[in-house]
């Protein structure tokens, strides 16, 4: 440092520090030597905390005000400094300012996916993201556990130290919730709530503390998420058993819909609504008050174990006149056929097709064609 550097440092009273940045977190104030005179002015500014420091040992704190340093207001240091006689000017000593505002609008996220165990889907693979927001509680800790001797220390430098308590916190937090998956998203403020405060304690060991943390999302791979879209829309959220004998009767009846079939074909539809109708009275049991649930074993195997309901009969929507029309039984169709509204060029649909087509198409509708004499010869 130059002779005018230090000149200047000699005459400058004033102690203060202006932050432009927004993400400083502690500075030490750069003075010639460290060397304060008596009466300075220390300025204190609103967000702000200064700590002296002396010889490595922590001495006075100052809240946001305007001070004129003497031994009145400076009781620790001057402890530190053995001042018997009054105040020593100039005097070597460090002053840190702490900024104590909330920062927000920090992001995390799991850069791997984790795997997590889910009653419903077994082990699973999930990310998340979402966000923080901290501020400084405790000043000396956040110097000796987390700045050091660092003359200016930002939120870049403790930002990876952060991520790393969330990316073993998140699982932990999840972990003892024990919310199934499905039932995450309508819980995020309780697991938010569950992750803080398992992450608080390893904040405040840096003199930080957690003042808000958010799930922003909960994703799943494309599997996960097409097996849960597919399982919501059977309109209720039964256990894997259901789940899977649903799939079986989709399965069941797009066989039965496949005109290659023949006659395997209508028995693959029977065994479909069979197997579905099987699943809503299981649901339905299921739903019972507690008492009923109670039977012995070898009743409900016996029950389990008689044949599938009676299929209804199918039936189908048309297009007459340009215009969606029905459902029509197979006795309605053959009326309709029979007042030359129906025929083989007639769109129709039913439940469980992908599309409208041909009722000439449709397996089905040949008997329907079949049973229906022909017109009247003109006489």
């Amino acid at each position: 440092m130059g002779l005018w550097d230090k000149i200047s440092g000699e005459f400058v009273d004033v102690i203060e520090y202006l932050d432009d940045t927004n993400n400083t977190l502690a500075h030490r104030f750069e003075r010639y030597q460290n060397e304060i005179k008596n009466g300075a002015k220390l300025t204190v500014r609103e967000s702000q905390l200064a700590i002296f420091v002396s010889e490595g040992q922590f001495a006075d704190v100052f809240n946001p005000g305007m001070y004129e340093l003497t031994t009145q207001n400076l009781p620790l240091l001057t402890t530190l400094k053995s001042w018997k006689y009054g105040f020593n000017s100039p005097f070597k000593a460090e002053v840190y300012f702490i900024n104590t505002r909330v920062f927000d609008n920090l992001k995390w996220g799991t850069p791997q996916p984790l795997p997590m165990r889910d009653a419903d889907f077994g082990v699973i693979q999930m990310r998340a993201h979402g966000g923080y927001h901290f501020r400084v509680n405790d000043a000396k800790k956040l110097i000796t556990e987390a700045a050091g001797t660092d003359g200016h220390f930002t939120i870049d430098e403790i930002e990876k130290r952060l991520r790393d308590y969330i990316q073993t916190g998140f699982p932990d937090a999840i972990g003892e919730s024990k919310i199934p998956l499905l039932d995450m998203i309508m819980n995020y403020n309780e697991l938010s709530e569950g992750v803080k405060k398992v992450l608080t304690p390893k904040f405040e060991k840096n003199g930080l503390s957690l003042i808000e943390f958010t799930i922003g999302a909960i994703t799943v791979p494309d599997a996960v998420q097409k097996a849960i879209d597919e399982r919501s829309s059977m309109g209720v959220l039964g256990n894997m058993a259901q789940y899977q004998q649903y799939k079986s009767a989709q399965a069941m009846e797009k066989a039965a819909e496949n005109p290659n079939g023949g006659a395997g074909s209508g028995i693959g539809m029977g065994m479909g609504f069979g197997m579905a109708s099987q699943m809503m009275n299981q649901q339905q049991f299921q739903q019972q008050p507690q008492q009923h649930l109670v039977r012995p074993l070898a009743e409900a195997q016996q029950q389990q174990s008689g044949p599938p309901p009676i299929p209804s009969a199918a039936h189908f929507h048309a297009v007459i006149n340009g215009q969606q029309a029905g459902p029509f039984s197979f006795d309605a169709l053959k009326q309709l056929i029979t007042n030359n509204q129906f025929s083989k060029e007639t769109l129709v649909w039913k439940q469980g097709m992908d599309n409208w087509i041909k009722a000439g198409d449709v397996l089905d509708l040949q008997t329907v064609f079949g049973s229906v004499p022909p017109p009247l010869p003109p006489q």
